[in-house]
């Protein structure tokens, strides 16, 4: 195994990267050449809805949001579109649009699949508002979004964190419950789509989408598809989202350019470009994370108020590959830790030296109440191996335990006031207490974690080896792999409350909700207590 790229490597070969998706560009195909084309002056008229695909907004500032649609009359053969659509926006301080608060005109073209990223200014702090969209003779659905409190404003946040939504293995039911919870903001922590067709009970198809997207008419075809669901969009209409993936956006266990099945490096980052593209195409987010080739800036910091951080990370675009991976495969594997020396290697990095740098800037400076970071696995160490010796899965921080210690060794020198962890990847819940040395009884908590389990996505824990993990590791406060759901966190001036909130069924349209357990973070005490 070579050695890890370094930060500087990554630079180094940035523009190399670039000369390189050029040249394959051309050659295979796989990135989209935007064409010469010339505007219509006339509206056009669609024989098929054009806003399909809903509406979404996300990223709220204090006077302003990101509002999204795609214009798609034909969502599953490349849109349907050719030409560049003007489209009309609106946002307004009601539902009928009878006070209007700022409108505008933007243009989709058949560069980024007729994606709109309307970033509107000019609007009040801490604000609920209405959207729509117009082109042509087509009116969009109505979303509801709101602002950011403003410096100098104290206010809570009630957000929903979501993750691993499988589209064959169930309902999106979870994603309407969500929308129906009165949320601020919805928080999706990866896993948003699966690029791959498997587990025990499919209720649905990805159909002719059923391949392995490669292309980039691949991943808009398979965004097309999951955005086609009714609850999806709902969650997408109800409030603001902030956004970052995991791993199956792209491919299974990808680490930086390396892929699971080893694929040429070259090869690779073409199709990553292609995922990272679409991604893009289909998501609320602002013009600093339009992608260049491979490469896409998702790290993001926002503010609510004087009470509330948040901080967005990126695991998989500049993390070192996973260690001690099986003979010619790459990605995660469970290891013990006395057989592999390469898990306590200092220079491995889960999240890459710029993206640590800014973290630790951002956090060192916050005087919020509540920081908050999310980010896509769980942080807790779990060792798997009840009883003597130790096992862990290398997919997760606990493949990069140097970067752990480093991460809440940070926390702690920097004093950061309740710092809360949320995450999702593991397709079950998880709550923890998270110290630098969960190894040591002395060394204590700085900060709570709370990993939420999967929209629909199927587990590989059993009950049985859920109760036994969390038996031998006390700084757990609780495990369960038996439901489907996702999490509700509340943060108010003296505690924040955790919900973990589950659906009855993820293979039945209908599935009902309940809360599963709750746990608070009281002010100034760092760990999860339950309710």
């Amino acid at each position: 195994m070579g050695r890890p790229r370094s930060e500087s490597d990554r630079r180094a070969g940035s523009s190399g990267r670039r000369r390189f998706l050029r040249d394959a560009a051309s050659a295979a195909g796989l990135i989209l050449a935007a064409p010469a084309v010339r505007i219509g002056t006339g509206a056009p008229r669609f024989a098929s809805d054009p806003f399909a695909l809903g509406v979404a907004s996300g990223y709220p500032l204090p006077d302003g949001v990101v509002l999204w649609t795609r214009l798609a009359p034909d969502p599953f053969a490349g849109g349907g579109l050719r030409e560049p659509v003007a489209v009309d926006w609106e946002v307004a301080h009601d539902e009928r649009f009878a006070r209007v608060a700022r409108k505008g005109r933007a243009l989709a073209g058949p560069e980024w699949a007729h994606s709109l990223h309307v970033e509107v200014q000019g609007l009040e702090p801490d604000r609920w508002y209405f959207y729509r969209f117009r082109a042509g003779d087509a009116l969009s659905p109505v979303g509801r979004t709101r602002t950011a409190p403003a410096r100098g404003q104290a206010a809570g946040l009630r957000f929903g964190v979501a993750s691993c939504s499988h589209y064959e293995q169930g309902y999106f039911s979870a994603y309407r419950h969500m929308a129906q919870d009165a949320l601020d903001l919805v928080i999706h922590v990866g896993d948003y789509v699966y690029e791959s067709s498997w587990g025990s009970k499919r209720p649905r198809l990805h159909d002719a989408h059923a391949a392995e997207p490669v292309t980039l008419d691949d991943y808009r075809a398979r965004y097309a598809l999951y955005r086609s669901d009714p609850d999806l969009r709902a969650a997408h209409a109800a409030c603001p989202w902030l956004v970052t993936w995991d791993d199956h956006e792209v491919d299974n266990d990808y680490a930086d350019d390396r892929s699971q099945d080893l694929d040429n490096p070259r090869w690779f980052l073409a199709r990553r470009a292609n995922a990272y593209r679409a991604y893009y195409e289909h998501m609320p987010l602002r013009s600093s994370a339009i992608p260049l080739g491979p490469d896409m800036r998702l790290h993001a910091q926002l503010a609510f108020g004087d009470d509330v951080a948040l901080f967005v990370l990126d695991d998989r675009q500049y993390r070192s590959p996973q260690p001690c991976p099986r003979a010619g495969r790459g990605g995660s594997v469970m290891v013990d830790l006395e057989a592999c020396a390469e898990l306590a290697d200092p220079a491995r990095s889960l999240l890459g030296r710029v993206q640590v740098e800014w973290l630790s800037a951002g956090l060192s400076q916050s005087k919020a109440r509540w920081n908050v970071i999310a980010q896509q696995t769980r942080v807790a160490t779990l060792d798997v191996k009840p009883g003597p010796g130790r096992r862990y899965w290398t997919d997760g921080w606990d493949g990069y335990p140097a970067a752990r210690r480093r991460l809440l060794e940070g926390l702690a020198a920097a004093k950061t006031r309740n710092p809360i962890v949320v995450g999702g990847d593991v397709h079950s819940f998880w709550v923890s207490d998270l110290a630098p040395d969960p190894e040591d009884p002395r060394s204590p908590a700085v900060a709570a974690e709370f990993v939420g389990t999967s929209i629909t996505s199927e587990t590989s824990y059993k009950p049985e080896q859920v109760e036994a993990v969390v038996r031998d590791n006390p700084h757990v406060k609780l495990g369960d792999a038996g439901h489907n759901g996702y999490l509700r966190l509340e943060l108010g001036t003296e505690r924040a409350r955790a919900d973990l909130r589950v659906v009855s069924d993820r293979t039945e349209r209908d599935a009902t909700r309940e809360t599963l357990a709750s746990f608070v973070v009281e002010d100034g005490r760092p760990g999860a207590q339950r309710a």
